[in-house]
C-alpha cells in the first residue's frame, strides 16, 4: 500500500512540473558556451532575457524547462561572450573620416600620390583631404615635404594627416590660406622648417592652424556616417565604445541619433578639453542616457612617438638634443586636476612619452592624494620609467592601453627609444601588476578596429604574418583571460559601468556576442580566422553573419 501511495506521488508530482505554466521572456540562447566573465569566470549553457536585461544563467535543460520565449537561438556550442567594449577610440572621428581620402596602407610617398590623385577626381569638398600615412612603413622612414604636392595642386588646397592624427603634410595653398609662414610659433607643436623654407610639416597643435579652416562636414551626413561606423563595429563584436576627445556639438548629435533609434551603439563619451565647457559640465554632472553617458575630459599631454612628438625624459636616441614636448603645458594640466577632483567627472590624459606620464602621473598623484575611486585614467601609457609603475597602484590611476600599438610600433620603437627605454614600453603586464586591471582599445582610426586583433596582439604580441616568431617583449603579454577582461568588465570599471554591463550576470544588459571560434582555448594561429556570427545590444540582434558568410546588418 505504501509502495503504490508513493508510486502515485511522484507521477501526481511530474505531472504538475509538466504542465507548470512557463515564464514569458523575450529571448532564450541556449546549447551555448558562454563565458560570463563574472569574478568567479563561471560558464553556462544557456540564458533568458527579458526587457534587455539578463533573467537567469544556468543549463540549457533548466533555462528551457523554466522559461519561453518566441525568439530562441540554438547557438549549437558557439562561444557566447559579453559584448567587446573598445575603451579608447574615435568612433565619430572613424566615422566622419569616411569621406576623406585613406592612406593607411600605403608604402610609399610615390604611393600616397596617387591615392590622392584618383581621389581628387571626385573628391566631395575644394579641399583635398587624406589621413592614415605612416612613414614608418616605406622605404624612405622620413617625413616628406610638400613640392611634389604643390606641383600636382598648386591652386587646391591639400590636408593629408599622419596616421597616429600627430603630423600631416600640407601645400601651399593650405599654408597660404591659413596664414603660415616661417615665423609661426606654435605653443605645443611645430611648423617644419628646412634650409629656411616651409616643408609642409605641421606636428601637433600646429596642425590646428590648417585643420581649423577646413569646412566641417553637414550634420545631416555625419549622422549617416554614424550608422555606418555603427554598422562596421557590430560586426566585428563591439557593442560599446569610449568615444575620447568629441565636441559638446557631437555629443549632442549622438543623443539625438540615440533617442531616434537610427544608432543603437552604446557610447561612453570624453569631451575634448574646451576652457568653455569645465564650468558647465561641472555644474551638470554626467550625463547618462541608456546608450550614452558623458563622464568626463580627454586631455592631451603630449604627441605621438611615431612623429617624435612623445615627451622624453632624455633625448630621442634616433634624433640627438631632441626630447619632444608637451601639447598642453604643466600649470594648465595642474589646473585641469585640481578643477576637476571636485567633480564626478573623470580626468583621462594622453600620456606617450617618460616624461610625459611622470608628469600626468605627479599631478595625479597630488590632486587625488592617495587611494581612491575616482578611476582617472593615463590614456596609451605607452612609456614609462621603471620607479613610475607605483603611481598606479598608490593613486588608483587606471592604464587604458592598445595593444595593437605595440605590434605596429615594435618595428621602430627601439630606434626611437634605444635598448633600455624600449623594456618598459608597451608593458601591459607590468602596467597590469601595478593597477590591478588594464582597460583594452584599439584608438581606431589610428589602428585596426577589429578587437580580435586587439586580443590576438594583447595575447600573441605579433602582427597578423606572425612576426617576430616568439612574440614582441612576450614577458608583458597578457594571458588570454587578462585579454578578454581588459576587453569587457575592466573597460566597463574604466567607466564606472561595471554593475550593470561588461559581464553577462542576472540584472545586467544583455550586451554579447556570438563567436565561431572560443578564443580562450583555441590554438594562437586560429585566433584571427574567429568570426562573430552575430551581436546583441541590450537582447536585440543588430548584425548576424549569414550561412554564406555575407554579413547582414540588422
Amino acid at each position: 500500500m505504501l509502495k503504490n501511495s508513493f508510486i502515485f506521488f511522484c507521477a501526481i508530482l511530474s505531472f504538475s512540473s509538466c504542465t507548470q505554466k512557463k515564464e514569458k521572456v523575450d529571448l532564450i540562447v541556449y546549447h551555448a558556451h558562454i563565458y560570463s566573465v563574472d569574478s568567479a569566470n563561471t560558464r553556462y549553457e544557456a540564458m533568458a532575457i527579458k526587457g534587455g536585461n539578463i533573467l537567469e544563467l544556468n543549463s540549457s535543460e533548466r533555462i528551457l524547462q523554466k522559461y519561453e520565449a518566441k525568439d530562441l537561438v540554438d547557438a549549437e556550442g558557439k562561444t557566447v561572450f559579453p559584448g567587446f567594449t573598445d575603451a579608447h577610440c574615435h568612433f565619430t572621428g572613424f566615422a566622419t573620416d569616411m569621406w576623406k581620402c585613406q592612406l593607411s596602407g600605403t608604402t610609399s610617398f610615390e604611393n600616397v600620390l596617387e591615392k590622392v590623385k584618383e581621389y581628387s577626381i571626385n573628391a566631395p569638398m575644394y579641399w583635398i583631404y587624406g589621413r592614415g600615412w605612416d612613414q614608418n612603413d616605406w622605404l624612405l622612414k622620413e617625413f616628406p615635404d610638400k613640392l611634389k604636392l604643390d606641383a600636382l595642386y598648386p591652386n587646391r588646397p591639400v590636408f593629408l594627416k599622419r596616421v597616429d592624427g600627430h603630423a600631416a603634410l600640407v601645400n601651399q595653398k593650405a599654408l597660404d590660406l591659413a596664414g603660415v609662414t616661417i615665423t609661426t610659433k606654435v605653443k605645443g607643436g611645430t611648423v617644419e622648417i628646412k634650409n629656411n623654407q616651409l616643408t609642409g610639416i605641421l606636428i601637433d597643435n600646429a596642425m590646428d592652424l590648417v585643420d581649423g579652416i577646413i569646412p566641417h562636414i553637414s550634420d545631416s551626413l555625419a549622422k549617416v556616417y554614424y550608422r555606418k561606423a555603427e554598422i562596421r563595429c557590430f560586426s566585428l563584436g563591439l557593442t560599446q565604445v569610449h568615444d575620447c576627445g568629441i565636441s559638446e556639438h557631437t555629443l549632442e548629435l549622438l543623443d539625438a541619433e540615440q533617442k531616434s533609434g537610427h544608432l543603437k551603439m552604446k557610447i561612453y563619451a570624453l569631451l575634448s578639453d574646451d576652457s568653455t565647457y569645465y564650468e558647465r559640465w561641472i555644474k551638470k554632472g554626467i550625463l547618462r542616457t541608456e546608450r550614452l553617458t558623458m563622464g568626463g575630459f580627454k586631455v592631451y599631454a603630449d604627441g605621438a612617438l611615431g612623429s617624435r612628438g612623445a615627451c622624453l625624459r632624455e633625448a630621442y636616441s634616433d634624433k640627438k638634443e631632441w626630447m619632444g614636448f608637451l601639447l598642453t603645458d604643466q600649470l594648465r594640466l595642474t589646473k585641469i586636476a585640481q578643477t576637476l577632483v571636485n567633480s564626478n567627472l573623470q580626468m583621462c590624459t594622453h600620456a606617450i612619452g617618460d616624461s610625459a606620464n611622470r608628469t600626468i602621473l605627479k599631478i595625479y598623484a597630488a590632486a587625488l592624494k592617495g587611494k581612491n575611486d575616482r578611476r582617472w585614467r593615463i590614456e596609451h601609457a605607452q612609456v614609462i620609467a621603471p620607479g613610475d609603475f607605483g603611481y598606479f597602484e598608490k593613486y588608483s590611476i587606471i592604464p587604458s592601453v592598445q595593444p595593437t600599438h605595440a605590434t605596429s610600433d615594435m618595428y621602430w620603437a627601439k630606434d626611437r627609444l634605444g635598448a633600455e627605454r624600449i623594456k618598459t614600453a608597451y608593458a601591459y603586464q607590468l602596467l597590469l601588476k601595478a593597477g590591478g586591471i588594464v582597460a583594452l582599445g584599439t584608438d581606431f582610426p589610428v589602428e585596426d578596429i577589429s578587437p580580435i586583433k586587439t586580443f590576438y596582439a594583447a595575447v600573441v604580441r605579433q602582427d597578423t604574418k606572425g612576426f617576430p616568431e616568439n612574440g614582441f617583449q612576450k614577458e608583458n603579454a597578457l594571458s588570454r583571460e587578462e585579454a578578454l577582461r581588459g576587453m569587457t568588465i575592466w573597460a566597463a570599471y574604466s567607466s564606472f559601468e561595471e554593475k550593470i554591463k561588461g559581464s553577462l550576470e542576472k540584472g545586467k544588459t544583455a550586451d554579447f556576442i556570438l563567436l565561431d571560434t572560443d578564443l580562450m582555448n583555441c590554438k594562437e594561429s586560429e585566433i584571427l580566422g574567429t568570426r562573430v556570427m552575430a551581436s546583441y545590444v541590450n537582447g536585440e540582434q543588430v548584425f548576424k553573419l549569414r550561412r554564406n558568410m555575407k554579413t547582414d546588418f540588422l
